[in-house]
């Protein structure tokens, strides 16, 4: 299966299997579960990834999952509910790069949850690469000719991005940082919010996801330069990365996970980690998320959790090499 950036790639190169053993330990301490609804809260994420493997969780146990919408606080208000709720199976984040970012970047308000402290993981569910896109109108053709108009004309292109903190905030200023280029940031509250103003020509570029970007670029009212990540996406294979395109070492791509609050009990967490990743290997799963323009994973706990703690610490540094800050 193909991989989406370097750092899933390395992830997957380990494969514990301690989590079994503890978990048989533990069994015969753990009520029998699930004996009541779960529920799934959404923050920022995609919804049909949380209704796709809550829908298979509830053939396969007779329980159902219920998927709770908590938008707002870049992603904050859903990872706090998480986090105060009592470590028993029964409520999980649908956790995003949002949830990285917004830990790490300075001036961010209400932010009191951590990623790494406050969750236990299940898996890593779905990735996919940022596009880099323009708006037709602008004379650039490649991510090369993007760089010799902007250092031509510093501060005269607007970026959009789906809010100040947010994965395209950073990814953009990245670029900014390793291209020597002036490009204006404004926050939109949502990615689908800033495409709509690409599209009509009141920004020039953005990074957006391919869910948002694909079907504009088919149309032909966005022209794709680059993706972000290391690899080429399965999604657009002709079109190159950014890396290839002359920013040798860019590799950004976004994600999705399930976490449950810390102290969960073992037990519980082998057998959610069992029904969400065979959920993800499902082909009707795979499909619908494939459609969606991510790239179905389905890690085990601990590779999640070592992805969660590089991913905090890729983020952090690159708040730190470009200065970005909330706005």
């Amino acid at each position: 299966m193909k991989r989406t950036g370097s750092v899933v790639a390395a992830i997957f190169a380990f494969v514990p299997h301690a989590a079994g053993v503890h978990a048989q330990a533990d069994a015969a301490k753990t009520p029998a579960y699930p004996m009541r609804p779960i529920r799934i809260v959404v923050g920022g994420g995609p919804e049909t990834l949380a209704r796709l493997v809550g829908q298979k969780l509830t053939e396969a146990w007779g329980q159902q999952v219920i998927v709770d919408q908590r938008g707002g606080g870049a992603a904050a208000v859903s990872a706090e509910v998480v986090a105060a709720s009592r470590p028993d199976g029964y409520t999980l984040l649908l956790a995003t790069s949002t949830h990285a970012t917004h830990m790490v970047i300075p001036g961010q308000s209400g932010q009191t949850y951590n990623l790494i402290r406050d969750f236990a993981p299940i898996t890593l569910a779905a990735s996919t690469a940022f596009i880099l896109c323009v708006h037709p109108s602008l004379p650039v053709r490649s991510v090369s000719e993007l760089v010799r108009f902007a250092r031509a004309k510093p501060d005269s292109l607007n970026y959009a991005s789906g809010g100040s903190g947010s994965p395209p905030h950073l990814t953009m200023e990245l670029f900014k940082s390793m291209t020597g280029t002036r490009i204006v940031h404004v926050p939109y509250k949502t990615i689908a919010a800033g495409v709509t103003d690409l599209i009509a020509g009141q920004m020039q570029v953005m990074f957006t996801v391919a869910p948002s970007g694909l079907p504009h670029i088919a149309s032909g009212r966005l022209r794709a330069l680059a993706v972000s990540s290391g690899k080429r996406s399965q999604f657009i294979t002709d079109l190159p990365t950014v890396a290839e395109s002359g920013v040798p070492g860019f590799d950004i791509f976004t994600w999705n996970g399930l976490l449950a609050p810390a102290a969960t009990p073992p037990a519980i967490l082998a057998k959610l980690h069992g029904g969400i990743a065979g959920a993800l290997q499902m082909p009707d799963v795979r499909e619908r998320i494939a459609s969606s323009g991510f790239e179905p994973l389905g890690t085990t706990p601990e590779e999640f959790g070592r992805f969660l703690r590089a991913e905090v610490d890729r983020w952090a540094k690159v708040v730190e090499v470009s200065g970005a800050r909330a706005e």
